[in-house]
Order: C-alpha cells, then sequence, then structure tokens
C-alpha cells in the first residue's frame, strides 16, 4: 500500500504541528504517514504531551525537527502550515511537496495566564485540530495515491 505523506508546519514544532502528526496518525491509519517540523524548533512543550495523553496519543517518542530535516529529502502529498508565520515564511516552492494546505490556529503556547486557563487553550487547539483533520479526511475522499 501507498502511504500518504504528510508535513505539518509551525514555527516551534512544539504544539500545534505534533499534535496534528499525532491526531493524523491515530484518525488517518495506515493510509497515512505524519511528520511534522518547525522554522525554529523549540522541544515539546510538556502541555502538549499532557493533553495528547488525554486523547490517547503518546507523543513521547517524538521530537521537535527542522524543515531541513526534509526538505528536498522526502516526498510529501501534502504539506500543511498550521501557522500563520510558518505560511508566510515557508519557501513558496516546496521540493517534493505535491500540495501545499494551511490551517490557521492560535498558539496554545503564547497564552499568558493561569495554569488552568493554558491547558484549557491546548485542549482547545487540539480539539481544533482533531476537527479540522476529521473534515479534511472526508474532503480528499477517495483518498489519493502517493
Amino acid at each position: 500500500m501507498n502511504h500518504i505523506k504528510v508535513l505539518f508546519l509551525c514555527t516551534g514544532n512544539s504544539a500545534r504541528s505534533q499534535m496534528a502528526e499525532g491526531l493524523l496518525r491515530k484518525i488517518g491509519g495506515e493510509r497515512f504517514e505524519a511528520f511534522s517540523a518547525g522554522l525554529e524548533p523549540k522541544g515539546i512543550h510538556p502541555l502538549t504531551i499532557k493533553v495528547m495523553e488525554e486523547d490517547g496519543i503518546d507523543l513521547k517518542a517524538q521530537r521537535s525537527k527542522h524543515l531541513d530535516e526534509y526538505m528536498g529529502k522526502m516526498h510529501f502529498s501534502y504539506v500543511i502550515t498550521v501557522c500563520g508565520n510558518a505560511d508566510k515564511n515557508c519557501p513558496a516552492v516546496f521540493p517534493g511537496a505535491g500540495m501545499r494546505i494551511h490551517w490557521d490556529f492560535d498558539d496554545p503556547a503564547a497564552l499568558d495566564g493561569s495554569a488552568d486557563e493554558k491547558i484549557k487553550k491546548f485542549r482547545e487547539v487540539r480539539d481544533k485540530i482533531r476537527e479540522r483533520i476529521v473534515l479534511w479526511l472526508d474532503e480528499i475522499k477517495p483518498w489519493p495515491s502517493q
């Protein structure tokens, strides 16, 4: 079976793109290979790991990666930016990318607030990413080949 490879990009590869990678792996199943990277990797935010565990997704084996690890080295059916900065600063021509898509989500790590407010924001962003992935998977059926 040919897998549909998807790369999720954001600035720090610490929250949104990591969530999207984990969610696509869970929701998309064996048909998809999910990856994530950032323009300025910062390490995975601890609250990203926590809210994904609540959803039954273990991100402990994932790490923050720079876009350069993939650029021109791997073919992706889709490159999906999940923040405005990545969309603006990702190269307009991405070697080895079939289609580029932009989904804009708030950065939960940027919230200044109490611990309760922060975890609530991480959950909100996770849930919005999940909803968008489910909608997207329905939009692209029948799933294209690699």
